[in-house]
């Protein structure tokens, strides 16, 4: 996992002007955490919080988070907090494997991250969450589907620049999937700057996967939305053209287990 750092502050130096302030995508992950777990008040975890637009808004809609970031991201992350106040929003500055939060959350949040680094660094991943959690506490992550991954194998997108929204570097991004282990490999590059590529690598999860993923962690799967609409887990999804097609992440909803 030597790559996260690097890429993320990167990626955050190219990107963070544009997509560090409070935005729709947001405002519909409060509402997914309304929606599955109530309205009110709660402590919340959030890993890798980026620009800390996403604490933010669950700040404002009246939550006392902690966000923990690796990479230089949490820069932007820390004026949100500095605006809001540290016992509305708190930045922790650390690797979340590592780091040392001593507090037990309602809900965990992970979003759009899932999948660094191997099978057994998720499972350890996931009894960090687990210990985290309250007894009837809730994580949410979004885990990245390998099928809609796996039909992007090959393709290449030019992302031009728009410094009126501030995006101020033209970008390539190509993109293979690794049908072995089902990883996605997702490279990108600054045209003015070839040969300075930078990859991530993300393991991809079916929800029968994750299931699997999940046995010994401390934590089951309870539920899953998709483009936020639940998901029947029990119903032959056979010929889904959006799972097959469309997809390319879902929420899972985790639960701690008995005992």
């Amino acid at each position: 996992m030597d790559w996260v750092e690097h890429f993320y502050s990167r990626t955050g130096h190219w990107w963070g002007e544009a997509e560090s302030g409070i935005g729709d995508r947001d405002r519909g992950r409060v509402e997914h955490l309304h929606r599955i777990c109530g309205p009110d008040p709660r402590r919340l975890l959030e890993l890798g919080c980026g620009y800390g637009n996403t604490g933010a808004a669950f700040a404002e809609a009246g939550h006392r988070v902690v966000g923990v970031e690796l990479t230089d991201r949490a820069d932007r992350a820390e004026a949100h907090a500095a605006r809001l106040g540290p016992e509305r929003l708190r930045i922790v500055r650390g690797d979340f494997y590592t780091v040392a939060i001593e507090s037990r959350f309602d809900a965990v949040m992970y979003w759009n991250g899932f999948g660094i680094g191997s099978d057994a660094d998720q499972r350890r991943l996931l009894r960090r969450i687990a210990a985290w959690l309250e007894p009837h506490g809730t994580a949410l992550v979004d885990v990245f589907n390998p099928l809609v991954w796996a039909s992007w194998n090959g393709e290449t997108e030019l992302r031009q620049a728009n410094p009126g929204r501030g995006y101020h570097h033209e970008l390539q991004q190509e993109t293979s999937f690794d049908p072995v282990t089902a990883t996605a490999v997702d490279t990108w590059w600054d045209t003015a700057e070839p040969d300075r590529r930078i990859t991530q690598r993300l393991r991809c999860y079916t929800p029968a996967d994750l299931r699997l993923l999940l046995e010994g962690t401390g934590l089951a799967l309870t539920g899953v939305l998709a483009e936020g609409e639940p998901v029947d887990l029990t119903a032959d999804h056979a010929g889904d053209t959006a799972w097959l097609r469309d997809r390319h992440e879902y929420l899972a909803i985790l639960e701690p287990t008995a005992g």
